[in-house]
């Protein structure tokens, strides 16, 4: 009997066309190539794109971010810079200013600091000074936050700290589709971001969907995003801190307490919408974030709900689950009691419930 390779084929069997529509269209992509995709097809896409920072071509980064950049888009694209934030920065930020639009990395961002002046006086404030006439935009992107072993001086989140400024925006990615979505965004915006990744997080595989496989796929700016729905408390965070909120809930949930997690995505401007939303539901709140305690990001939050209509909702007071207040110790056993466990946060839930 003769047959047709179609009816022959692979192909024929829907099961197999499933199978393989799957594997072709859902994929696990880490923190770190959902970040150089970005990069990637920003670059191919705009000419006036460029990236600068220490290593980021030879070497392919410092966390290898930018691996294979350097090779395809030569020395004038891809640019390293002598260790000197402060010059980089300022080139940074004046090629912004004539119509380009830089990405400027700092190997971990508690070497901004060195560069914070061009950061704040001369990239956040000069749209405003100018009356509009002078737009800045640029990304400042890199490791921010905690890592591991590395102490006090390596290991400050900066959420806070740039948060607290008009006229930047300040992003902080969790999962790969955060990063890819939220770093092209950035790159598009006429306005300077900042863009706070986490070293930890860097190597962590996320499933990516179709949807942000395309090179079209951009996350708005300011948008929150519910990661587990709940109706008995809400926790609030941002960057790695998702990932023990996640599996803080997990352990909560056989216990018969269902937690709502709200990924912040981004800190300035906040999603203060999304957060009374769920509070009004849930009647609870929980921010826990890697950063000090005093002036930081939970204690912005807190004041929000204060000050709004889901106050009136909350059956307890609201807490936060923060970073202790002193300089990171190097010692391991110290800097893990520094920094949020998963049994702070389930303690702090319980304690909030009075269960």
């Amino acid at each position: 009997m003769n047959t047709s390779p179609s009816e022959n084929s692979c192909e024929s069997c829907p099961l197999v066309v499933c199978l393989v529509s799957r594997l072709a269209f859902e994929c696990t992509v880490t923190v770190r190539d959902a970040l150089n995709q970005a990069l990637d097809e920003e670059l191919e896409r705009d000419e006036r794109v460029f990236l600068l920072g220490e290593e980021v071509a030879q070497y392919d980064g410092a966390y290898k971010v930018s691996r294979g950049l350097w090779k395809k888009y030569g020395d004038k694209r891809i640019i390293d810079t002598p260790i000197t934030e402060m010059g980089f920065a300022g080139i940074a930020v004046g090629a912004a200013m004539a119509g380009l639009r830089p990405i400027c990395e700092f190997m971990t961002f508690n070497f901004s600091m060195q560069a914070i002046d061009q950061v704040i006086n001369s990239a956040a404030k000069t749209y405003y000074m100018s009356a509009g006439l002078q737009p800045v935009p640029i990304v400042f992107r890199g490791p921010n936050g905690a890592s591991a072993g590395v102490a006090a001086q390596h290991s400050q989140c900066f959420a806070a700290w740039y948060g607290h400024c008009p006229g930047l925006k300040v992003v902080s990615p969790w999962s790969a589709e955060d990063a890819k979505g939220l770093l092209k965004s950035a790159i598009r915006d006429d306005n300077p971001v900042v863009f706070l990744e986490n070293e930890l997080m860097y190597g962590v595989p996320f499933e990516m969907s179709e949807e942000a496989q395309s090179k079209d796929f951009l996350l708005p700016i300011g948008k929150a995003k519910i990661e587990r729905q709940g109706n008995h408390v809400t926790l609030v965070s941002h960057s790695r801190m998702v990932s023990l909120c996640l599996d803080a809930a997990a352990v909560l949930a056989k216990e018969g307490i269902e937690c709502e997690v709200i990924n912040m995505r981004t800190i300035r401007p906040l999603d203060a919408e999304a957060i009374e939303t769920s509070v009004m539901k849930t009647n609870h709140l929980i921010t826990v974030e890697g950063g000090w305690p005093q002036f930081g990001v939970g204690a912005e939050i807190l004041a929000r709900i204060m000050e709004g209509p889901a106050f009136n909702f909350l059956d307890a007071p609201a807490v936060r689950v923060t970073g202790v207040d002193i300089p990171m110790p190097y010692a391991k056993i110290l800097e893990d009691n520094s920094i949020p466990q998963i049994k702070d946060i389930i303690f702090s839930v319980k304690k909030t419930l009075n269960v």
